[in-house]
């Protein structure tokens, strides 16, 4: 472990401060390269430490695929792949060295390394400006922060540390209860929050605010059922005027413009472009899981219609897609479940049900379901491993469903509604508000707005297990013929078992739980 930190401390160190990207915020002269031995001389060198650390986010660990994804989406009731692929992840075959999220891991801690590393550098650095280092240390302690979430989310107690460890104590590090550390974190939040500015305009979009930091300290307060302090940030964030929910529901996710990407509803997002031929990490290869593929479509593929040119269903579909320089080139990894996909499972009148699936397209019935929202057959300028589709990681409505929530967790639902009926005012029309429940009822509906409001955005899974309803769900939900979740899924599915390298090299991982989240026997 000693030798595996140490090299990538050093290319960590080294590699952050020479990178650059095409894309916007991202984008440096570095005609005066920063010299690691001497943090930090300037702003420009703190600011560039800080967008390499926004560059950690961009891994295929993390964000850029489906690191993350699958474990915040796979594996409950909403995506599945269209056919036997990633299935120790979805099937719950999850085991110590077998999809036990490593490179999740890794990525995260590596982002902990170097935001402490450097805010040891930026605290109190009087080289800096007290805007430059202010607004350094707000985005480095979101960043911790976010990092360490993921970590606790998915791991439970995990190795702590605020300042960068020696090798031999990282490398003998145990775990810590992830009360303590997510304690600190709403700290470092509430911190950020005094820091960072409000709203970013032009290059320095994608950058995490103030507002942020607030969203985040909300989830972390909604995960650990902290009714009012969850709902005193949301409300920080509704009351504020930086961000409103759009009128139309379609338009939160329509980034058909590489260079209009953003919109007010997006709270934080990680920013992606495309054609990045230096680093090749700015682009994101997510949207492929969302896109189908042209030899699974659509329905009768090889049947020839009469006509006079003899092309199957398949070929009469890529040509008329490619009237539109559109093609079908994804993965089709990220499907929705039938389920999701039945529209008599929605509530009728609900609009965002012909925006988020689609099951027929340009004349042609599918043979699967798609999420319409998340995908893009634009092959122009989102083509096949080159897509500059951001990931939003917060967004204004989530913020108003966990209002409803805490709010009615507090109080009940009379006070509540105006934050759900916010969110639902714009999906039906007429509008169909919420009223005339009891709390337990108004419980229990939120867990299927947030589903039909939030699906295939990277809250599901997580959204099951603080309820306390993964097992039930995924047992009762109809999966596919290739999938069997429901019979493999155990309670300790819950956590990921600690990386069975990471234990290897460091048993003292496993000395305050020798079971590893319950994955061995002890």
């Amino acid at each position: 472990m000693k030798k595996v930190i140490s090299n990538k401390i050093y290319i960590v160190l080294l590699g952050l401060f020479i990178a650059t990207g095409c894309e916007e915020f991202l984008e440096e002269d570095l005609r005066d390269q920063v010299s690691t031995d001497n943090f930090f001389n300037n702003d420009a060198e703190a600011r560039l430490a800080v967008n390499g650390v926004y560059r950690i986010l961009r891994r295929g660990s993390l964000y850029k695929t489906r690191g993350l994804d699958n474990y915040l989406q796979n594996g409950a009731d909403e995506t599945a792949p269209n056919r036997n692929v990633n299935a120790n992840i979805h099937n719950y075959l999850i085991a110590e060295g077998v999809a036990d999220g490593g490179g999740t891991w890794s990525g995260l801690y590596e982002i902990v390394r170097n935001t402490s590393s450097f805010l040891t550098s930026i605290e109190g650095n009087e080289s800096l400006s007290e805007e430059g280092r202010n607004q350094a240390i707000g985005e480095l302690l979101f960043l911790r922060a976010l990092a360490y979430f993921h970590l606790t989310n998915l791991w439970g107690d995990v190795p702590y540390f605020r300042e960068l460890l020696t090798l031999e104590e990282l490398g003998s590090l145990g775990r810590s209860p992830k009360e303590q550390i997510r304690a600190d974190m709403k700290e470092d939040l509430a911190r950020a929050f005094s820091l960072l500015p409000g709203i970013y305009i032009g290059s320095d979009l994608g950058r995490a605010s103030k507002w942020a930091a607030a969203s985040l300290k909300a989830k972390y307060h909604l995960f650990d059922q902290e009714w009012q302090e969850a709902l005193d940030e949301c409300l920080t964030i509704i009351n504020d005027n930086n961000h409103d929910l759009l009128d139309n529901f379609a338009d939160v996710f329509d980034q058909s413009d590489p260079a209009n990407q953003y919109n007010k509803e997006q709270i934080f997002v990680i920013d992606f472009t495309n054609d990045d031929s230096v680093f090749g990490d700015a682009v994101t290869s997510r949207t492929d899981d969302y896109n189908p593929r042209i030899r699974d479509e659509p329905t009768n593929r090889n049947q020839r219609p009469d006509g006079p040119d003899g092309l199957t269903r398949w070929e009469m579909l890529r040509d008329t897609m490619a009237t539109r320089d559109e093609e079908m080139n994804g993965f089709g990894w990220a499907i929705p479940l039938p389920e999701l996909a039945d529209q008599a499972n929605w509530q009728p009148g609900d609009l965002r049900y012909d925006v988020t699936i689609v099951k027929e397209y340009l004349g042609f019935q599918l043979k699967f379901p798609y999420f319409r929202k998340m995908w893009n057959l634009d092959k122009t300028n989102s083509p096949r491993f080159n897509h500059p589709e951001n990931y939003v990681v917060f967004r204004l409505a989530d913020t108003y469903l966990m209002a409803a929530e805490a709010e009615n967790e507090l109080n009940g639902p009379a006070n509540a509604y105006q934050y759900v009926n916010t969110v639902r005012e714009r999906a039906f029309e007429p509008d169909q508000p919420w009223s005339g429940m009891t709390q337990q009822q108004f419980r229990e509906a939120l867990y299927d707005e947030r589903k039909f409001e939030l699906c295939a955005e990277g809250y599901r899974r997580m959204d099951l297990i603080r309820w306390g309803i993964l097992l039930d769900v995924v047992r009762s939900v109809e999966h596919r013929a290739w999938n069997n979740p429901g019979d493999n899924i155990q309670p300790y599915h819950v956590l990921l078992p600690i990386p069975l390298n990471e234990t290897i090299l460091n048993p003292n991982l496993l000395e305050s739980d020798p079971t590893n989240n319950g994955y061995r026997s002890q």
